[in-house]
């Protein structure tokens, strides 16, 4: 499986860890930490959209 895998350009740390990674496969967006890439979560374009917007407006600030 040749899967492309993308990091944020803002992912600062200098080994490469600690940076949530997504990639498309198959028509499913795929999720994993750079740390344990073994764990990879599927999800849909549709429900990382509804994260995304919501991250945008902040719903998650508390969390980080």
């Amino acid at each position: 499986m040749d899967i492309q895998w993308r990091k944020s350009s803002r992912s600062s740390n200098a080994d490469g860890s600690n940076c949530l990674e997504l990639a498309e496969h198959d028509g499913q967006i795929l999720m994993r930490e750079s740390d344990t890439p073994d764990v990879v979560i599927h999800t849909t374009r549709t429900q990382l959209r509804a994260f995304l917007d919501g991250a945008k407006q902040g719903d998650f600030d508390d969390l980080a």
